[in-house]
């Protein structure tokens, strides 16, 4: 009998990275992947994946867990909670927010929120920053400071009272990132209108779920997506354009790469899957459920979005899961009461369906290729925040985040989901996929049927600079 020369082989792969799609066995030792080929020595695990695509783990770029809120709101996932449903969903990796609070240092925050995360983790996670207050010392000091220990990503707020930054502020922060080489996520809608627009609507006693959207109309969307990219370009330097939800913001966006600006766009599995309607057509109060920020749109604007993912115009796909249950008093009802729009916790969950979604809906459905797909789910992303070739590929000396996919009928039912959230937005949608197999470096966390846990086996990464190339006046794609 001859002597195993890997831990694990996956034997029969139609192994599936950003450029390539190729037959191969994948050798597997310590965790990472040792060797790509046909005819591979024998492992003492071996898997047969005979007839599947194999894709590297997802990089879920855009996440809140266990993100601390002003009472009585929390969020119902944590890290355990959060890193199991993210396995079960194909995602080896997760990249959450440290969240300044106004008053608070960064690096206090930072500390707060290791504490959160220590020991918890069944996948490898890195941390973004939330800038909400930048003071002079968090910009000279602790931001400089915190880039160089791996914390090379940061998310400012035009919107939000208790996060927003005023244009000064977001120049001072763009300054910081441009001389440290760090990314800066921006979320662009304009608080101003959207407070003008509340209040009106409040007044008419319009303050149902499904006005949410009507006091956040696409206009607010383009239009502060227009001076986020006019900061940029006064600084010049890259930003990422996050959650991005229509047309409006879409022509900025196009605008802006045809003039050579280096302005990258994300967008999320609500603008493809959910609209306006899903907040409610009439004052019921379920419409809670998906209220997010910027809410869905409509049918035609669904189209803008695939169109996008497909043409290269966006970047990265993430979830932006923030997850409040619906029927509680630390979520969607606060205090166990049913709320005016303003106040219901703006997010929904999606960790666990971002991935099958897209492979879904976008290969399996003939709308992107599947060499799109992972540069979309995984590869860009770690790209894009300094984790790749160790995450987000497959490849010799890469970590051993894999996905072995089942193509068969599945209905997503929440009751099936491993997150702690009572609800998914995403409920009776029909599917032709879901991951048959999770690994994450080397060890099988999600078999097709059963979690395996892994509680505080995840590691935190720290984050390199963005590997983010200069792109072409006619360039449509940010990553070559």
């Amino acid at each position: 009998m001859s002597t195993p020369v890997f831990e694990l082989v996956i034997r029969n792969a139609l192994v599936a990275t950003a450029s390539d799609t190729f037959k191969a066995d994948i050798g597997i030792i310590d965790g990472c992947i040792a060797q790509l080929g046909l005819g591979l020595a024998p492992g003492a695990r071996e898997i047969d994946a005979l007839g599947r695509v194999v894709t590297p783990g997802g990089v879920d770029a855009h996440c809140h867990l266990d993100q601390p809120m002003n009472e009585p709101i929390r969020m119902a996932d944590g890290f355990e909670s959060g890193t199991r449903s993210a396995a079960c969903g194909g995602t080896t990796t997760v990249i959450p927010f440290a969240a300044q609070a106004k008053g608070q240092s960064l690096r206090a925050a930072v500390e707060d929120y290791h504490r959160r995360a220590d020991g918890c983790a069944h996948v490898d996670y890195a941390f973004h920053l939330i800038v909400s207050d930048p003071t002079p010392h968090v910009l000279n000091a602790e931001l400089p400071g915190l880039i160089r220990e791996g914390y090379s990503s940061f998310k400012v707020y035009m919107t939000y009272d208790d996060l927003k930054l005023d244009d000064g502020q977001i120049l001072d922060v763009l300054d910081i990132a441009r001389q440290h080489g760090a990314m800066v996520m921006i979320h662009a809608e304009n608080a101003d209108c959207i407070e003008w627009l509340t209040k009106k609507l409040e007044a008419a006693g319009r303050v149902a779920p499904r006005f949410h959207a009507n006091s956040r109309p696409m206009l607010v969307e383009r239009e502060a997506t227009h001076r986020a990219i006019a900061l940029a370009e006064l600084v010049d330097v890259p930003i990422l354009i996050v959650h991005v939800s229509g047309r409006e913001a879409v022509d900025q966006i196009r605008w802006a790469r045809s003039h050579g600006l280096k302005v990258f766009a994300e967008t999320c599995p609500q603008y493809l899957f959910l609209t306006a309607e899903d907040l409610g057509l009439d004052n019921s109060y379920m419409g809670a459920r998906c209220v997010c920020s910027p809410p869905p749109r409509d049918k035609r604007n669904q189209e803008v979005i695939w169109n996008g993912l497909a043409d290269g115009l966006f970047t990265l796909f993430s979830s932006d899961h923030a997850p409040f249950k619906y029927d509680a008093p630390e979520g969607k009802k606060p205090g166990g009461e049913e709320v005016a729009f303003r106040h219901i916790p703006n997010g929904i969950p999606g960790l666990e369906t971002r991935m099958p979604l897209l492979y879904s809906e976008g290969v399996l459905g003939g709308r992107i290729t599947l060499n799109r797909f992972v540069e979309l789910t995984a590869t860009n992303p770690a790209k894009a925040y300094g984790l790749h070739p160790r995450k987000g590929t497959i490849a010799v000396g890469s970590d051993a985040d894999l996905v072995i996919w089942d193509e068969r009928p599945v209905t997503i039912r929440n009751e099936q989901l491993h997150h702690d959230v009572d609800y998914t937005p995403y409920e009776g949608i029909k599917l032709q996929a879901w991951p048959g197999l999770t690994l994450a470096r080397g060890e099988v966390v999600w078999d097709g049927q059963t979690f395996h846990p892994r509680k505080g086996r995840g590691q935190f990464l720290q984050c390199g600079q963005p590997s983010i190339l200069p792109m072409s006046k006619k360039s449509s794609s940010a990553f070559t």
